[in-house]
């Protein structure tokens, strides 16, 4: 058994030399592609994809990428070759990190993090990583990245907080003390019941409030519950505002941060404690042009219906979504249905039966200019 190691620029010759070697008599464990500086890692990812030969006899294991700790900060900010191959990455490694500062290791790790929160990041100095870090990677295995990030296929919201609270009708003191950042973000929406399920069919209405323009509200000011996004103006010290409910019922909070992190507390006649609290992952706000958008909705989806929205979205955006990859529950299909896809190219197959396990649709897409609130509302419209 042999190991190959192939340098190539243009896909044509990564077919012509993949197919020589599959007319080789030995065989090969792996075949490792390098690319050379700052090369588009899509044409030679897109190859296991168009080339109906490779697809039958090679499978794309991952996409490894090695940043230079010490000059990336050249690159990263105003080069699409050098954020596509973080956003398309299964592994990355942090090279050189003897020659920078702990600190701003740190720094890039958070960065790139933000940017690819599937990758599995490795430090290194020379390059040096033990193989088995980057081969048999399964970077498509959707199980794999869920080890990296438990939270890799939960949608990421505006807010880090929900909670259900049981107000009885009248006015209730909102008390805040000083926190991370000088204003925070709040929406209060009332509720059926003050069951978790109310709270979770909460969530999208939550989502479009927080897309919403903010009302601003000092200290002192009051708060009614709606679809209005309500900006909490912090100022140092203590900060107390009116909660004015009219009829009493579950009322759903959602806030930007966690309460915790401003001593957020509500009372009335005494303290008043949620019911109910969920912490959500948070919206990527740390680069505006590469990030990750997570799609979690339960039920079955209608096949002609997502195949018609998925032509569109990938002929239409297809050029912004770097990678893309789910399970989708189909209508009348006991197995589920795992697919991945890579700019306008798509592949899925059926996996592993449902069994007892919630049917569901779990999709991640990491790309730029993603809009989440259209992702969401094109899938919606896709379930049966």
């Amino acid at each position: 058994m042999n190991n190959g190691c192939i340098c190539c620029t243009v896909r044509g010759d990564l077919i012509r030399i993949l197919g020589n070697l599959m007319k080789r008599k030995d065989a090969f464990d792996y075949i490792m592609i390098e690319t050379t500086g700052l090369a588009d890692p899509a044409p030679v990812a897109q190859t296991f994809f168009v080339d109906d030969e490779m697809k039958q006899r090679l499978a794309l294991d991952g996409i490894a990428t090695l940043v230079d700790a010490k000059h990336i900060w050249q690159h990263i900010d105003d080069s699409d070759e050098a954020k596509e191959q973080v956003a398309f990455a299964d592994v990355i490694l942090l090279n050189k990190t003897d020659l920078v500062p702990g600190e701003e290791i740190d720094k890039l790790e958070s960065r790139i993090r933000a940017m690819n929160p599937a990758a599995k990041i490795f430090r290194t100095q020379d390059a040096q990583i033990d193989m088995d870090k980057i081969l048999d990677l399964g970077g498509f295995n959707l199980d794999r990245a869920l080890e990296v990030d438990p939270m890799f296929l939960e949608p990421e919201y505006p807010f880090e907080w929900g909670g259900v609270y049981e107000f009885a009708a009248g006015s209730h003191d909102l008390l805040l003390h000083d926190g991370p950042d000088p204003t925070m973000n709040l929406a209060v929406l009332p509720l059926p019941d003050a069951r978790f399920e109310s709270l979770e069919a909460a969530q999208m209405e939550a989502v479009l409030t927080f897309s919403a323009p903010e009302s601003q509200v000092s200290p002192g000011g009051a708060i009614t519950p709606g679809p209005q996004l309500h900006q909490l103006v912090l100022p140092e010290g203590e900060k107390r505002l009116r909660l004015k409910v009219p009829d009493g019922c579950p009322f759903s909070v959602f806030t930007e941060h966690y309460p915790k992190e401003f001593k957020m507390s509500i009372s009335g006649s005494g303290p008043i404690e949620p019911v109910i609290a969920k912490q959500y992952k948070p919206d990527n706000e740390h680069d505006d042009a590469v990030s990750s958008v997570g799609i979690t909705i339960p039920g079955d989806v209608d096949n002609s219906k997502l195949n018609a929205w998925l032509r569109n979205l990938l002929g239409s955006k297809g050029t912004d979504i770097y990678r893309m990859k789910g399970v989708l529950s189909i209508r009348d299909e006991a197995e589920r249905f795992v697919f991945q896809g890579v700019h306008m190219l798509f592949d899925g197959r059926p996996d592993r039966p449902w069994g007892k396990e919630l049917r569901h649709n779990s999709l991640i897409f990491i790309g730029k200019n993603l809009d989440r609130q259209e992702l969401t509302e094109g899938f919606r419209k896709c379930l049966a």
